[in-house]
């Protein structure tokens, strides 16, 4: 079966928002139970079925309207989730899981919105996000609020987070500001371009390393030749897909690789041991997320595609 565990309150009192049992006020109620995903090792990964990969590997219950949906991962203690306001304003809260009072009180968190226009109000400053803008918020940062310009065309804002030993400022990002790199060729199928959104030579993190690709029409590859890097793991999240559309994503030892199909909004993990690459029935967008050992955006150990089994 797959590793995974649920943690679901059954106290008689609103859902808790700290371990110490003090609850935001302003909390509103749209926040489910947060699971807790356990990845598999390169070992158990050889054994397992389709069922087994997806439960272990994917997350395909997010944005959902008027929630916050949030996932605890055991792999470089990830937190991946998103908010999704319609009428009401959404508070971020804090879980069991973290041991925290509030949810950056250790931790640093990436925001990208692929919906409406929406806001993000940090500590009483209100961010505005159009659609691919990002937004960077520090440790420390104890009320974070989402809400939609227009509910009828709510925001839709993922949400990457971990663990943060240093404390940098919030910083708005635009999606037309930073540097865009083009990467591949239409006759390979793979031309894309890649903005890089937190990073070392933009808006600075602890650990975070964070940004997304858009592949051009008629080009379905992506990361390919493909790598991996055991310094950090990696999360993939695939938006803008058309629904009757897929992205069949490779994944495990370069010798050894299996696939899971991904619809969109859906969210696929990789560790460092494993690759990470797709082939899509149609061009589509992912956001690409790090954390781990180092933050050096060409840090990979690259495969040859004719070595791939």
């Amino acid at each position: 079966m797959p590793c995974v565990i649920v943690i679901v309150y059954f106290g008689t009192s609103p859902w808790p928002t700290s371990y110490d049992g003090v609850r935001n006020a302003c909390q509103n109620e749209s926040i489910r139970p947060v699971k807790i995903l356990q990845t598999a090792d390169s070992i158990r990964y050889r054994t397992m079925t389709t069922e087994e990969l997806r439960g272990t590997f994917l997350i395909d219950d997010l944005f959902r309207p008027g929630e916050i949906g949030l996932r605890y991962v055991d792999l470089d203690r990830a937190v991946i989730g998103s908010a999704v306001p319609t009428g009401e304003r959404l508070f971020l809260p804090t879980d069991d899981a973290l041991k925290a009072s509030y949810f950056t009180e250790r931790r640093e968190l990436g925001i990208l919105n692929i919906g409406g226009a929406g806001v993000v109000k940090v500590n009483g400053i209100s961010f505005e996000l159009e659609k691919l803008d990002a937004l960077y918020i520090g440790r420390g940062n104890e009320e974070i609020v989402f809400s939609s310009t227009d509910p009828a065309q709510p925001a839709g804002f993922y949400l990457l987070s971990y663990p943060a030993h240093a404390t940098h400022p919030t910083q708005l990002i635009r999606s037309a500001e930073p540097a865009k790199i083009t990467l591949g060729a239409a006759q390979t199928a793979n031309l894309r371009e890649i903005t890089k959104l937190i990073h070392l030579e933009g808006t600075r993190s602890c650990q975070l390393v964070m940004g997304f690709t858009q592949l051009a029409a008629g080009s379905v590859w992506n990361t390919m030749p493909p790598h991996t890097h055991m310094r950090r793991s990696e999360i993939y999240f695939y938006f803008d897909l058309e629904p009757g559309q897929r992205v069949i994503h490779l994944m495990g030892p370069g010798k050894e690789t299996r696939h899971i199909v991904i619809a969109n909004n859906q969210v696929v993990i990789s560790p460092g041991w494993s690759i990470h690459a797709g082939v899509g029935t149609k061009n589509y967008t992912f956001c690409w997320g790090m954390g781990g050992e180092n933050q050096v955006y060409s840090d990979m150990d690259a495969l040859a595609i004719a070595d791939l089994l």
